[in-house]
């Protein structure tokens, strides 16, 4: 007997959604794989409809869950100073996640947070792939490896790529399934790395340098 697989987003995103709100409707549906049966809810993408930045990060976390939105948690509130120290506002970004369900193992006290697998960030690519159509932003930056390599791919590293800005999509693992090419990608690492460093401090700046690069080059543009 043949193993059933999932079937991926594919299925459930809108053909030529009309706008962001027509995709989060359809994503609040979404059966794509497994991770929707212990979450609260998709928790989609945040932000204006035509961005100069978006920002990816990995999964929502379980503030993110419960409320609905991404980066409002602690991970967020580090985002949110690092931005604004960068030069970069937040009203003016939009924010979203490669996996759209928090994956996490409940102990009976807590959830706790567990990293996506390769084959659940493929399967929730199509939501995030639906969601640049339509903002077009002039700058794609991922937070953290996951969000590394859902959009550069599988072997793309943050220590390779990082403190530099690439041609978006072209630097993408499938350039073809971005359709805006006149933009630019950059990493660095995710906010919640922060909180869990001994060196916070060291870490965070190094957060705000990546994001400082990306407010410079946005005035050059």
């Amino acid at each position: 007997m043949a193993t059933r697989t999932e079937p991926g987003a594919q299925e459930f995103v809108p053909a030529h959604p009309g706008s962001l709100d027509e995709l989060r409707a359809a994503a609040g549906g979404c059966r794509g794989c497994h991770l929707y049966r212990d979450a609260t809810q998709t928790v989609f993408g945040a932000g204006p409809v035509r961005p100069a930045v978006v920002l990816v990060g990995e999964q929502p976390g379980d503030v993110e869950d419960r409320r609905g939105a991404p980066f409002v948690g602690p991970a967020g509130k580090v985002l949110d100073r690092a931005l604004a120290e960068a030069g970069l506002a937040r009203a003016d970004t939009y924010l979203t996640n490669a996996v759209k369900h928090f994956k996490h193992r409940d102990t009976g006290k807590r959830r706790i947070h567990q990293t996506p697998t390769r084959t659940e960030v493929v399967s929730c690519l199509p939501w995030l792939t639906a969601e640049l159509e339509l903002l077009r932003p002039r700058f794609v930056v991922a937070l953290g490896g996951t969000a590394v390599k859902a959009l550069l791919g599988p072997s793309a590293t943050i220590s390779a790529v990082r403190g530099q800005l690439l041609p978006w999509p072209a630097a993408a693992h499938h350039p073809a399934d971005f359709p805006h090419a006149d933009g630019w990608f950059a990493a660095t690492i995710h906010p919640s790395a922060v909180l869990r460093a001994e060196d916070r401090d060291a870490l965070y700046q190094g957060l705000v340098e990546d994001l400082a690069l990306v407010a410079r080059a946005l005035g050059d543009v």
